[in-house]
């Protein structure tokens, strides 16, 4: 689990691909404070698992269904990316609740600066719009930041000069690619409230509120 305030920004130092795998080497310093192998790493808002790891660099494996879901196909040596560890559960809950999981990639669509602010719109698939709501909540490569509108094509993020700065989504332009988690309390949600052929068993009836006890 990860809350999306990212790290460091490591540097991939190697790719190493297989026919639909491939594995990353990627140099990078605070986030090996306390590595261990077998701990879990966001890559660009990706978990992937530490396989081994040095003073100044850890490798990971990313299996054929990760390569086809987001974008760390595209990564070479040399591409920064963001880097953030494990919650902590001691540690202050910066963000979001983050699983690593992408839910699909999108598509920037424009990039423009307003005073300190620089607001991007991102595209994404249809079948994730229905999660988005103004003021709610998305991961982008990793990233945790606040939806300021939602279009038919996708929403729109404002990045501050601190994220600006701490992540590689400052350095994004239009026609790049990125990651996205959908907030995963909306997911849920909707799990518990849909009947459909992949849920049967789910979905708010009138006769799961009476014997759940608030209708009578």
């Amino acid at each position: 689990m990860f809350t999306g305030i990212i790290e460091e920004v490591g540097t991939v130092s190697a790719v190493r691909p297989a026919a639909n795998s491939l594995q990353l080497s990627i140099r990078c310093s605070k986030v090996l404070s306390d590595v261990k192998k077998g701990d879990s790493l966001a890559v660009n808002g990706v978990c992937l698992t530490v396989s081994d790891f040095s003073s100044n660099h850890f490798t990971a494996d990313v299996m054929p269904e990760t390569v086809k879901a987001t974008t760390l196909q595209a990564l070479r040596t040399g591409s920064p990316v963001n880097l953030e560890r494990a919650m902590a559960a001691n540690g202050r809950f910066g963000g979001h609740i983050v699983s690593g999981h992408v839910d699909g990639t999108g598509e920037i669509v424009s990039v423009r600066q307003k005073e300190n602010a620089i607001y991007m719109e991102i595209s994404i698939a249809t079948k994730l719009l229905k999660y988005f709501i103004p003021k709610g909540s998305v991961t982008v490569d990793g990233t945790s930041l606040t939806v300021f509108g939602v279009t038919s094509i996708g929403f729109i993020i404002s990045l501050i000069p601190v994220t600006q700065g701490d992540s590689i989504i400052g350095r994004k332009r239009a026609g790049d690619r990125v990651n996205v988690e959908c907030d995963m309390l909306a997911k849920y949600i909707e799990r518990l409230i849909t009947t459909d052929k992949e849920n049967p068993t789910g979905g708010l009836t009138m006769d799961t509120l009476i014997a759940s006890g608030f209708l009578s």
